[in-house]
């Protein structure tokens, strides 16, 4: 493999178009060699113009759906070595987190390739997706060129060693819509998710879904993207948001709540907003991550212990309950704690 790289390295200086496979070589630490596979990775689908059905096949949307599979199973293998033991649903959970669209977005930026795509910037369809969709064609071209193998090489080294810690990433809360029911369901109050519309931003484009939370009859929060999972958590996002930041709209939830059961309850503490975005963490000219600040006992409560679990929600893990204890721990020790937490139902 390593002497294969050593000839394509002695080669360059004979290569039409040397720029394009150098600038490949530092994102992928190894040279193409066959080059019309990535330049089609990094052409979007709104440079296509009006013409004949060929000329719209040349853009990275199949590059992309190929690249997408191959995404979920390297991933899923690094995951499975990672974490020798764990549960099915801890590794899907963890997995998802890590093939996300914010996630390769960011992935994108960081390695520079949201700059090499080729894309007509008066349509804004699917823009903010653009750099994440090149990376998933980007690992496509890579599969076709170079095989699975190099597929490995290329996720293992240039992307999880260098840009995301993989613990970090697995004991992160990120899903929304989870905390959302949990707390609704805590407090036994009614919430349900309705799919206002489905639209095409244009002619040929891609749908976006648009969701609307309703807790007791209220309209809490709306999201849209391109999926109706995307949407669901966008809306959950700004419901939580709102009801951390609006004391009156949760006396507004009990009073409807408590005409409905003709019964009075208290709210248990609405949960920590995360970002739903994976940090990357990266080696000296990237960027560092910052630590997360660690919450006071004072600003947040306890939540209740609670049996019902919901059929959405995940393996999350939260740690900042964790952080709160006396003593300082080590990594062992808040992994066990944090897995104690989530599989106590299980046990």
């Amino acid at each position: 493999m390593f002497f294969t790289d050593f000839i394509d390295r002695i080669r360059l200086p004979f290569r039409k178009d040397k720029e394009s496979y150098s600038r490949l070589y530092k994102i992928l630490g190894f040279y193409p060699h066959k080059i019309h596979y990535y330049k089609q990775a990094l052409i979007h689908k709104s440079t296509n113009k009006k013409g004949n059905k060929e000329e719209k096949l040349n853009n990275n949307e199949r590059l992309e759906f190929l690249g997408d599979a191959i995404l979920d199973a390297i991933v899923g293998d690094i995951v499975y070595q990672h974490f020798d033991g764990k549960r099915e649903g801890f590794l899907t959970n963890t997995r998802s987190k890590i093939v996300q669209r914010d996630t390769l977005n960011k992935i994108a930026v960081e390695i520079g390739l949201d700059k090499l795509v080729k894309s007509d910037m008066n349509n804004s369809s699917h823009n903010s997706y653009m750099g994440g969709n090149a990376f998933e064609a980007l690992v496509g071209a890579v599969y076709l060129d170079r095989g699975y193998d190099y597929c490995m090489r290329f996720m293992r080294d240039r992307i999880m060693k260098q840009l995301i810690n993989i613990d970090k990433v697995a004991y992160k809360e990120v899903n929304f819509k989870s905390k959302l029911i949990e707390w609704s369901q805590k407090n036994k109050v009614k919430a349900h998710f309705d799919l206002v519309k489905e639209a095409r931003e244009e002619k040929g484009g891609s749908p976006v879904f648009y969701t609307e939370v309703i807790i007791e009859g209220i309209s809490c929060g709306k999201g849209n993207g391109y999926s109706k999972k995307e949407s669901q958590q966008l809306a959950s996002k700004e419901a939580l948001k709102k009801l951390k930041r609006n004391p009156k709209l949760i006396d507004e939830i009990f009073a409807i709540k408590s005409q409905r059961t003709a019964m009075e309850e208290e709210p248990t503490a609405i949960p920590e907003i995360e970002t739903n975005t994976v940090e990357l963490e990266v080696s000296t000219a990237k960027m560092e991550i910052k630590e997360e600040k660690t919450v006071s006992p004072k600003e947040t409560l306890e939540p209740e212990s609670t049996t019902e679990e919901s059929s959405n929600s995940t393996l999350d893990f939260d740690l900042s309950d964790i952080s709160l204890q006396k003593k300082e721990l080590t990594k062992e020790e808040i992994i066990a704690a944090a897995e104690a937490a989530a599989f106590a139902e299980n046990a």
